[in-house]
């Protein structure tokens, strides 16, 4: 047989890509539908397969993580974690390049903010970058060093996590002549130090939260079981702030429940939860047809007094904490109550919707007696990730009405950032008509509350455009708040003059929420964590009775992969 010349043999071929050569060939064109479909398919196995290869990846690193916390649990220390490490990860297929280097980049940005505490304020509550000196805002128990544990070991920063781990063990000391705030001592210090514990099974973490949650206790021996506010970590005295003329405060009473119930499941001694859940129990006694409780609360009496009702400071997470405590006693029968709470709140929340003109905004007002005032807190941003993750827990045609509020207050939120000068939001707004909204106090202090809604909103719809709303404000903190020695806030948006203060929750909310904004959805999932409202994962314990109630949980090792009452000066 004679052989074709390569001349002929490729005019051949050529041939095949005309499509007048498939018209004039109704079978072949039909083969060729075929092969295309053929090929789709394929494709999307493929894709399939690889989703599958990651699951079980999950799984199996899982089971290792649990046989470790077994094993440091009965006295064997190996001297490799094998999941630790974002480089386990490397192996794996990457399904999302833009997602990578964006978490890499925040990953840069933390270890920017942390180097940076080391150099100039190691074992001190907060730095101050443009002083390049500590200062002690929290009776110096390490704040800033505490809030980031979790974040450093979720990033896989294992030399920064021991050398933080090795001063928690040997420095930190609670022991303090100072009057501690017990919510906010409670969600950073007890909330960091238990989220270490179940991550990485080092008891001595739960050692350290222990101390301080016994030397918190004290605050709840009050006539209605209403904690006092303030508490001297040294001496036991308890007390409320001048300024609240002697109430108690709601966010700051209904806010220590995740914490200290986990600390009472990992301990085994009830006395934390019995403590915190009673305060549920009082509120439930006087809790309003609307579910909207004011922010003062007597702790003597156990009755509210006339002050404002508000989903920004001093009221936001109260209502969250409702939500999760559901979650985290696995939504079962014994914490119903919590969760039937909560949708009378989120009742109350919608009557308080308003919108915009021209834009169409939705906003969340403030209420005092029977008035109403068209501001809204960057603090209140929280609740539309709030709202979506507790949106499953309805009927269909209602979760639809959740799910839908909190991407439209979500929007709001991101235009609180898009709608000034340096991109960053300030900390509240104001709102009349026709004129949409309008910075009301105009300092931004690295607050989370919007990015922490955006990363729930992405994982529990799969939009993307959360990611990149996300991304845009992360390049706003990078462009306005970085400099050489950590990062600051903005005495102004909109002039963009700086502070001198690197907040502790930045660390451990800001940049850990940026990081699972772009992380896959099983780093800390949903099913196995509860973030408290410092952003500090809480592992959900599981079910081991009849009764529904969850008990003690043999911590495993979890694969790496504030502020909320206002400025703090």
């Amino acid at each position: 047989m004679a052989r074709r010349s390569s001349s002929s043999s490729s005019s051949g071929a050529w041939r095949y890509l005309n499509p007048a050569y498939y018209l004039k060939r109704p079978k072949r064109l039909a083969l060729l539908f075929f092969v295309f479909v053929a090929a789709t398919f394929a494709f999307w196995d493929r894709q399939s397969l690889v989703s599958e290869y990651e699951s079980e990846i999950s799984r199996l690193e899982n089971h290792i993580n649990q046989l470790h916390g077994q094993l440091r649990k009965a006295g064997v220390h190996l001297d490799e974690n094998p999941v630790s490490s974002e480089m386990s990860r490397k192996d794996l297929v990457e399904i999302d390049p833009i997602n990578t280097e964006r978490r890499e980049k925040v990953k840069d940005a933390m270890l920017h903010a942390w180097n940076s505490y080391v150099k100039y304020a190691w074992g001190m509550d907060e730095l101050q970058p443009q002083s390049k000196n500590g200062v002690n805002s929290f009776g110096g128990l390490g704040a800033t060093l505490v809030d980031s544990l979790d974040t450093l070991y979720i990033m896989g920063l294992k030399d920064e996590f021991q050398k933080a781990r090795d001063w928690v063990a040997e420095s930190l000391s609670f022991d303090k002549d100072y009057d501690a705030s017990v919510f906010e001592t409670t969600i950073r210090v007890v909330g960091g130090l238990l989220s270490a514990y179940d991550m990485s099974g080092d008891k001595v973490f739960l050692e350290k939260a222990k101390d301080i949650a016994d030397r918190l206790l004290p605050a709840w021996d009050t006539t209605s079981g209403i904690p006092y506010n303030s508490i001297n970590l040294a001496h036991g005295r308890a007390h409320n702030f001048g300024w609240t003329n002697g109430d108690s405060i709601l966010a700051d009473s209904g806010t220590e429940q995740l914490e200290f119930i986990a600390l009472s499941q990992r301990t085994g001694d009830p006395k934390y939860q019995l403590k915190a859940e009673n305060v549920i129990l009082q509120l439930q006694k006087i809790y309003p047809s609307d579910g909207l409780l004011p922010i003062y609360i007597n702790p003597q009496s156990g009755t509210s007094s006339y002050s404002t009702i508000t989903f920004g400071a001093m009221g936001d997470s109260f209502y969250e904490y409702l939500l999760k405590v559901w979650i985290q006693g696995n939504k079962t029968e014994s914490v119903k109550h919590y969760r039937q709470m909560w949708e009378t709140s989120m009742e109350g929340l919608i009557s308080l919707t308003r919108k915009t003109t021209p834009s169409n905004y939705s906003y969340i007002c403030e209420k005092n007696g029977g008035s109403f005032s068209d501001k809204m807190d960057e603090l209140a941003c929280f609740a539309p990730g709030m709202l979506a993750l507790g949106a499953s827990g309805y009927g269909p045609e209602k979760a639809k009405q959740i799910m839908n509020l909190a991407e439209e207050l979500a929007r709001t939120c991101y235009n609180f950032y898009q709608t000034t000068p340096t991109k960053l939001a300030g900390e509240n707004y104001y709102f009349h008509p026709g004129q949409d909204m309008n910075v009301g106090t105009s300092w931004n202090i690295l607050r989370p509350e919007t990015i922490e809604s955006l990363m729930y909103l992405w994982r529990l719809t799969g939009n993307k455009t959360y990611q990149d709303w996300g991304w845009d404000i992360f390049q706003a903190f990078e462009k306005n708040s970085r400099i050489a020695s950590g990062y600051v806030g903005l005495r102004d948006v909109n002039s963009g003059e700086k502070d001198d203060k690197m907040q502790s929750f930045f660390l451990a909310e800001t940049l850990k929420y940026l990081y699972l904004l772009f992380s896959p959805p099983s780093v800390i999932s949903f099913d196995e964590w509860v973030f408290n409202t410092e952003a500090h994962p809480l592992r959900i314990a599981p079910i081991h009775d009849s009764k529904g109630h969850s008990t003690d949980i043999a911590t495993p090792v979890v694969r790496p992969f504030g502020r909320k009452q206002g400025k703090q000066v």
